[in-house]
């Protein structure tokens, strides 16, 4: 019953975000979904890694006829679209298979499966498809903010951002110092982010095969609610970034005529009067907060529990992602510190639903939900104060973001089950 509530709430939010993207002349998700069967896919990478997400309920063998189904779907339409002429423009030339292999698999598991079987493999289906409408509902959300969210409030996080020192402007220098090596292991590092998370879920899931069922909480569902949440926060908050709103950057075209001024990454923004400011009706407002910086330190916690390589590779995810957001020019400081916070409350949120609620996750819950509102509040309404005291607001910030950290740690760690000491046998006196 809960799966299918779940399901029946998914069907009803993209029907709406249909609805919606129709109004202003563009397809929806389901619409940008469903051309994917035929079209070259937006993100073929994508359609795969949803597709490895879909076979941790399959046996080895049915996950290499899976693949070898999918490879050979796509060399089929890579040879029609040859012998017809049809040049890939935008997207992949490659993962319509993959999206054919999923939906032979909801096909299998309506007409060929019974019981706890079929539930089994649809929900393997559904979690594959979730990813890919989750990327697809976010663009969407993004177009939404675009159209209804004409002025926006950068000025207000650039002026709050001098209270830490206008991170975004120092680390784009940084960036673009390292030629054209830094920004290319960033961008791939950046695009890639939902690729990476897979590759994460993928060992949490590594034994659902055997076991026939899912653990009670993985990456996957903080993933989601994530990027369900954050959008409804840019409606609150649109903010479109350093790069858009002053001007042109290392990197590429920012904001054009649109942009405040030329300054980014050179000349720090003046931090007086700061005021909502008109901006286009195309870029989106998907600054704040932070939501790569959220599922980045999502990927982080989640990776924690595993071998070495992914604990570092966590790290390095965490580490690089930072450093693309603000060296790009993507987002300021405060705009990290609230995704760290958001990700946080989210993760503890859902661990407290998958364990029950108790006291100590109640008041996680809820200290990170009021320190996030807190950010926000000042960044909205105390800009200048900060910018004119950065010696007190800049640790008041750091330590707000500590202080969640710590709480969050502290109260997980008495929810992590204990292992009582294995007695050892007392020595017994020997005959002689």
């Amino acid at each position: 019953m809960l799966w299918a509530a779940a399901g029946v709430v998914t069907l009803g939010f993209l029907i709406a975000l249909e609805i919606a993207a129709r109004r202003y002349g563009l397809p929806g998700p389901i619409t940008s979904q469903a051309q994917e069967i035929i079209f070259p896919p937006k993100s073929g990478f994508l359609l795969y890694a949803s597709m490895a997400l879909m076979m941790v309920v399959l046996t080895w063998r049915q996950r290499f006829i899976a693949i070898a189904a999918a490879i050979g779907i796509d060399v089929v339409f890579l040879l029609v679209r040859w012998v017809i002429d049809a040049k890939t423009t935008e997207g992949h030339p490659f993962g319509n298979g993959a999206l054919w292999v999923i939906l032979g698999c909801a096909f299998i598991a309506v007409t060929r499966r019974t019981g706890q079987e079929r539930v089994l493999l649809l929900k393997g289906v559904g979690l594959g498809l979730l990813l890919v409408a989750g990327r697809k509902t976010g663009d969407t959300w993004l177009l939404i903010t675009s159209k209804t969210r004409p002025m926006v409030l950068d000025q207000y996080l650039a002026t709050a951002d001098h209270a830490l020192g206008n991170p975004s402007w120092v680390v784009g220098r940084i960036v673009r110092a390292t030629g054209p090596v830094g920004p290319h292991v960033l961008d791939w590092v950046y695009v890639q982010l939902a690729v990476a998370a897979v590759v994460f879920a993928l060992y949490q899931l590594r034994h659902v095969a055997v076991e026939r069922r899912f653990p009670g909480h993985h990456l996957v569902r903080t993933f989601l609610v994530i990027g369900l949440l954050g959008p409804g926060i840019y409606m609150i908050f649109p903010v479109v970034g350093p790069i858009f709103a002053y001007g042109t950057g290392a990197f590429g075209t920012g904001g054009g005529h649109w942009a405040m001024a030329n300054l980014w990454p050179d000349i720090p923004p003046p931090s007086n009067n700061p005021h909502p400011m008109l901006y286009d009706e195309i870029t989106p407002r998907n600054c704040m907060p932070s939501l790569h910086t959220a599922w980045a330190t999502a990927i982080f916690i989640h990776s924690r529990k595993g071998p070495l390589i992914l604990r570092f590779a966590g790290a390095f995810w965490l580490i690089t992602t930072l450093g693309a957001t603000l060296g790009f020019g993507y987002h300021y400081g405060v705009d990290l510190i609230a995704g760290v916070v958001f990700a946080l409350t989210i993760e503890a949120a859902l661990r407290s639903l998958e364990r029950g609620w108790d006291r100590s996750g109640i008041q996680l819950v809820a200290y990170g939900t009021t320190v996030f509102a807190a950010l926000l509040v000042s960044y909205r309404y105390l800009p200048v104060e900060m910018a004119e005291h950065p010696w007190l607001f800049g640790p008041l910030l750091i330590l707000a973001l500590v202080s969640v950290i710590h709480c969050y740690v502290r109260t997980t760690r008495l929810w992590e089950p204990r292992l009582a000491p294995v007695r050892q046998p007392e020595p017994q006196p020997e005959l002689v």
